[in-house]
């Protein structure tokens, strides 16, 4: 159960690189800021600070989460769940946020945050076992 869970969280890992990517990465581009609901570059050259700031927390995340995984593999199981445990509950708590704030964004909090919260399930069961 736990392998399943970390496969989970590392996938989720992998989505927030991708977010990573759009967020800091490829805003300038139409087909970046109109996914996320801008309309003009000019709007997401204002919204561009913002975003570059948010690509660095998704990609900080992913990376803790990677990190839980690497030490697990050594061998330091207990660390390195409880570390990729944190990054994907941090995962879960920022797709809450985002469907509290604006509930239009159900599919994209859905996508956010899915993969770690089934992933932390796994986890948090392969800790009582």
């Amino acid at each position: 159960m736990v392998v399943i869970g970390l496969i989970l969280v590392g996938l989720a890992a992998l989505v927030h690189v991708f977010i990573f990517y759009l967020e800091s990465i490829a805003w300038s581009q139409p087909a970046t800021w109109k996914r996320f609901g801008l309309r003009s570059q000019a709007d997401a050259d204002v919204v561009k600070p913002m975003a570059l700031n948010q690509g660095f927390y998704n990609l900080f995340l992913a990376i803790g989460i990677t990190v839980g995984i690497i030490i697990f593999a050594g061998g330091n199981a207990d660390v390195g769940r409880a570390l990729a445990l944190f990054g994907a509950l941090s995962m879960v708590a920022a797709a809450l946020v985002l469907v509290i704030s604006n509930p239009k964004l159900a599919r994209a909090a859905a996508l956010q945050g899915a993969l770690p919260l089934i992933g932390s399930v796994l986890l948090l069961v392969s800790f009582a076992g």
